[in-house]
């Protein structure tokens, strides 16, 4: 299933998502024009690298270029292509406005922030003595989808679901959408060896359970806030 838009309206511009989606693309774009990006390099010296990060493995000096725990942010926003750049932006415009709208601008920064953090942290501990950079935002926003998943289950989504010339498109609750999405990871890494790249599976695993984790915990802080409100006294 492929997600073309949802119908769940939001009360206000969403700003922190189009400012990352545009950072992710000025990035894409500086990736373009350096000379380490055809090599390679590029993605060893911004992309996460698990056995760089726990120090039993050192970088080449062309190569180290931040240290190796800025990785973990610097790898958020680094893509490996056209079709990876496109799929994550396209998940992120659907699905990161409503979650923005819910928190707040500060607290959705931060709590995108720490999705990507689980999500890396979750590849890393999966094989800590890996050598393949980990690049892109798809963990961060498998931490937008298990919060959409917990605030949104009822939301339609419209997705395009392809069999060739049968190819359909259909609305379906958001509930069976991202529930399927979270399921297809799990098989996904079990059928595919990582040894030689791929797909992080680990991270998208990791930032969809790290997004459902803090939004119930941001959820609760803002139901409490609403609740400590003090109203005003209308006959002063």
């Amino acid at each position: 299933m492929i997600p073309l838009k949802d119908d769940n309206p939001t009360s206000s511009k969403p700003i922190i998502t189009y400012c990352l989606i545009i950072i992710c693309i000025f990035v894409f774009l500086i990736e373009l024009t350096s000379p380490s990006y055809r090599t390679g390099e590029f993605f060893y010296s911004y992309g996460l690298i698990p056995s760089v990060l726990l120090g039993k493995l050192k970088l080449a000096s062309s190569m180290y270029v931040i240290p190796a725990y800025l990785t973990i942010i610097t790898s958020m926003f680094v893509h490996g292509g056209f079709m990876h750049l496109i799929g994550n932006m396209l998940y992120m415009w659907i699905f990161a406005d409503n979650i923005e709208d819910s928190l707040g601008k500060v607290k959705f920064l931060i709590f995108y922030i720490l999705c990507g953090i689980g999500a890396a942290m979750a590849q890393v501990f999966t094989d800590t003595n890996s050598q393949i950079p980990m690049v892109g935002a798809s963990g961060a926003i498998g931490g937008v989808l298990g919060a959409y998943l917990v605030n949104y289950p009822k939301a339609k989504i419209l997705v395009l679901i392809p069999f060739g010339f049968f190819s359909q498109i259909i609305k379906i609750k958001a509930l069976y959408v991202l529930f399927f999405w979270f399921i297809l990871q799990f098989i996904n890494s079990a059928l595919t060896n990582s040894n030689g790249g791929g797909v992080a599976y680990a991270a998208h695993i990791g930032g969809f359970i790290s997004g459902v984790i803090l939004i119930l915990f941001l959820n609760k802080k803002n139901k409490n806030k609403s609740k400590n409100k003090t109203i005003k006294n209308p006959w002063k």
